[in-house]
């Protein structure tokens, strides 16, 4: 019973980690915190500009209001100093990071430094830019059909040796089960029908 429970424990870890870390919208493995990410670029592009407008996307209809004052605040101040304006910068993108985050319903841990954002976000980020998902989505296959492989070779190999003893079949039911609900999981997720 033991055996059966770690297994499912570390199947359901696996399944989560694929699908939080490489199919799944990033709302929890959160880039739009930092300095590179799309909602920091974009907001030093509207300071530039001195026009919040393109910046309300980002947060709730409710807050609003507070971005376009914080916001105005934030272009009086930064006229005093270059260590005005330094401050007054964060503290605008502090509070818009801030509002975005809630409006995924996440935690505000404060804004990440640059070159943090893990790769395959980068890569979506990047599909977007250029118009075409076809490099993303061929990057994904192939990280899907290496693991696939990895999993589907192992209880292969075990399957052969399952009849020996129980212990050889036990081997092979593990390795089974990893495989199958692998690719349970990747369907799940793809279908929509895996479990939050």
């Amino acid at each position: 019973m033991n055996f059966a429970k770690t297994l499912n424990w570390k199947n359901l870890a696996l399944t989560l980690l694929l699908a939080a870390g490489l199919l799944a919208p990033q709302t929890a493995a959160a880039h739009c915190d930092a300095m590179d990410g799309p909602v920091v670029v974009e907001a030093r592009q509207a300071i530039a500009a001195g026009d919040p407008q393109s910046l309300l996307k980002w947060v709730m209809p409710e807050h609003e209001e507070q971005i376009r004052r914080t916001f105005a605040q934030t272009m009086q101040v930064r006229k005093l100093s270059p260590e005005a304006r330094e401050v007054a910068d964060q503290y605008f993108l502090e509070a818009l990071v801030r509002l975005h985050r809630e409006s995924e319903g996440a935690s505000y841990t404060g804004i990440k430094p640059a070159g943090t954002i893990p790769g395959h976000i980068a890569r979506a980020d990047a599909a977007l830019n250029e118009g075409s998902v076809d490099e993303l989505a061929a990057h994904v296959a192939n990280h899907v059909k290496r693991e696939m492989l990895e999993r589907f070779q192992q209880a292969l190999a075990k399957k052969e040796q399952a009849g020996q003893n129980a212990e050889a079949g036990r081997a092979f039911v593990e390795a089974y089960v990893h495989y199958v609900h692998f690719v349970e999981g990747i369907v799940g997720v793809i279908s929509g029908d895996h479990a939050h």
